[in-house]
């Protein structure tokens, strides 16, 4: 066996074995341990996630708003996986899939609120930023160094190198394919803009997330919502199959052993939560870099951003790839799956609208990613370990341009994995803290001292 083999062998333990029962499992406990917050108080999620919008900032206001930290989050949960990782879950996972992605959405909405929570709870004031997430609750709250420690590393990894390097990847196939652009050249130019962007900091981070990422969701929901009218005469028969092959328990297709039923719940959950990264320890950064009265504030905005991403995002993308019929064809994969549905709705155009689309969305990730990973450097090393992490993430992003490594995305999702194990275990010793804190937001706001 090669070591990509082997990678491959480990992945499907870790994610399609483990992880993510236990993903799925920590999100029923929490919609249950709280009393389902994401369908009593959705309104709330919506309240406080796009309130701020509407609200003028004083002149000089330096402090991270609710609307920006989530920018930021979705800045980052939004990406390839959004275009590909759907494609991909319908393929190998069928129609039925979607109704399971959905479902993954509905239980990590409470498992990001509790990570949100206590990422607001344990978040620490350092050389004049915020910074937090899950390494500062699991040794602050916790009280374990050497989890912290792991998740850190194993963040910095995932995040920081080598899923900036395939998200870099992704931007040079898109420019390629579309413009024909050498990928050196993409690689020059998108490291140099990385490099620009990320010397400025949280500030500039977070203002950038704040305009780029309702822009990008905006245009791609509307283009996504032209081809659902334009192909509106098969939507009942979509719908239908979703629901029908969600529970179906005929035997799967290709001599695959087990049900249709079964492929759909496994394909739909994993794809929902590797793409809305509930539960994975990424988002809390963006959202402890918020000031909010409440931390349960900022829980609920936190499951707004899921809402985005799977709600609203993956399912225009299943609905181009389902309303189009490109699902039927076997020969593609991945991007090239949805591509196609564009290509059908709008021809040539829409190649290049996907190609843009998926630049946007990759390009936002590598930047929230960077900081996420940033956040853990200090958290390890201090500030003294920014100026080394910097120069390598520019490097890591240019090199991604040049080349497509299978190993690479592999290694990726293995890092990625590594980091969740000790997430999951602080957000569940750490649970009673966030249903004191719940308890409390919704006391307060019963008595009127909190709005809403």
């Amino acid at each position: 066996m090669s070591p990509l083999d082997y990678v491959k062998a480990f992945n499907e333990f870790l994610w399609n074995s483990f992880l993510m029962y236990a993903l799925l499992g920590v999100g029923i406990f929490y919609t249950v341990y709280l009393g389902f917050p994401q369908l009593r108080h959705l309104n709330l999620a919506f309240k406080y996630a796009f309130g701020p919008i509407f609200k003028k900032r004083k002149p000089g206001e330096t402090k991270v708003n609710s609307f920006q930290a989530l920018a930021t989050a979705v800045a980052a949960q939004v990406g390839t996986g959004n275009i590909g990782g759907v494609a991909t879950a319908i393929a190998t996972g069928g129609l039925g899939a979607i109704f399971w992605m959905w479902v993954s959405a509905l239980l990590g909405m409470s498992t990001i609120f509790s990570e949100a929570v206590l990422a607001q709870k344990y978040k620490k004031e350092y050389h004049g930023e915020t910074v937090g997430g899950s390494a500062y609750y699991l040794y602050y709250g916790l009280g374990s160094k050497w989890l912290a420690v792991f998740f850190s590393i194993a963040i910095v990894l995932a995040l920081g190198f080598v899923g900036n390097m395939v998200q870099a990847n992704s931007i040079s196939i898109a420019l390629t394919n579309a413009f024909n652009i050498p990928s050196w050249v993409i690689g020059i130019v998108l490291a140099a803009i990385v490099a620009v962007v990320i010397i400025g900091g949280q500030r500039r981070i977070t203002a950038l997330a704040e305009l780029l990422v309702p822009f990008m969701a905006i245009v791609y929901i509307l283009g996504s919502l032209i081809i659902i009218y334009m192909f509106a005469d098969q939507l009942p028969h979509v719908l239908r199959t979703i629901f029908t092959d969600a529970f179906s328990l005929k035997s799967a297709a290709g001599g695959a052993a087990g049900t249709v039923m079964k492929y759909a719940i496994r394909y739909g959950v994993a794809r929902g939560l590797f793409s809305n990264e509930a539960g994975m320890g990424s988002t809390p950064h963006a959202h402890a870099l918020a000031d909010v009265k409440d931390p349960c504030e900022q829980g609920f905005v936190a499951m707004a951003g899921v809402f985005v991403d799977t709600v609203l995002i993956c399912t225009s993308t299943a609905f181009v790839i389902m309303l189009t019929g490109v699902c039927n064809n076997t020969s593609l994969k991945s991007v090239a799956i949805t591509q196609q549905g564009f290509e059908i709705a709008f021809g040539e155009g829409g190649i290049i609208f996907l190609a843009i689309s998926l630049i946007f969305f990759a390009f936002t990730t590598i930047i929230g990613w960077y900081m996420f990973a940033e956040m853990n450097i200090k958290f390890m090393f201090g500030k003294k370990g920014v100026r080394f992490y910097r120069p390598l993430v520019v490097l890591f992003v240019f090199l991604g341009c040049l080349f497509a490594a299978d190993l690479v995305w592999e290694l990726a999702d293995s890092f990625n994995g590594l980091m969740v194990i000790p997430n999951l275990i602080g957000i569940i010793f750490l649970a009673p803290q966030v249903k004191k804190l719940y308890k409390n937001f919704l006391a307060n706001r019963k008595k009127g001292s909190l709005e809403g």
